[in-house]
């Protein structure tokens, strides 16, 4: 008779909440991300993470809170600092490493942009509408520090708004390639990098200008 005693199975190692919680979002961003908002369920997302929907609905409630939590999660990506070896560069160069960037952040999260830009389009989600507008700040925040117009922007409030409008000129500009597919996505890098140029040279100093001549 075989003495062989089998060996002790594995131990299942326990996640802490916050690593269960980041496990199933990273795994509702990646199927966000790579179909419509709509195909999605919390079964199928639940299965994704190894975890029950139970436990999914314990975390995250509905399928439209996961979703916002994966859209915050998105947004809150800070953006890619314009390399050292950009620092005395030109603008248009500057200008060119920050579009590229976001597109790819966008180009990754396909799917997620285009239900997110929906949904807030369609009107009455204050949630997602408060998401996608702290990111917009955060946005402008960045395109002024890229392009050295941070303290102007502070001083002349007329700058960040045009830098607000111009934020929604490239979500436009973006479902025009993402979703219709009119748009190639160097066009689209053509479009905002040209557009914000102008602004910059030619737009922002006669804002300041009007402003000043307002206030003498």
């Amino acid at each position: 008779m075989s003495t062989h005693t089998p060996a002790p199975r594995p131990r299942r190692v326990r996640k802490e909440p916050d690593e269960r919680r980041d496990q199933i979002l990273a795994c509702a961003r990646a199927l966000f991300s790579r179909r419509p908002y709509a195909t999605v369920s919390n079964t199928e997302i639940a299965a994704a993470a190894g975890v029950s929907r139970g436990l999914l609905n314990h975390y995250f409630g509905t399928k439209r809170d996961l979703y916002l939590a994966a859209v915050a999660e998105m947004m809150s990506v800070p953006p890619l600092p314009v390399p050292a070896s950009l620092a005395d560069a030109g603008v248009r160069e500057r200008v060119t490493q920050s579009i590229n960037a976001w597109l790819e952040l966008l180009e990754r999260n396909r799917e997620t942009w285009i239900a997110a830009l929906d949904m807030s389009t369609s009107g009455g989600d204050v949630e997602l509408d408060l998401i996608l507008d702290e990111a917009r700040d955060r946005a402008v925040h960045h395109m002024t520090e890229v392009v050295g117009l941070t303290a102007l922007s502070h001083e002349h409030g007329e700058v960040r708004s045009a830098f607000r409008a111009y934020s929604g000129f490239a979500e436009t500009t973006t479902r025009e390639w993402l979703k219709q597919g009119r748009l190639t996505r160097s066009q689209v890098h053509l479009l905002l990098e040209e557009v914000l140029l102008n602004l910059i040279e030619e737009i922002v100093p006669r804002l300041v200008e009007t402003a000043q001549a307002r206030q003498g």
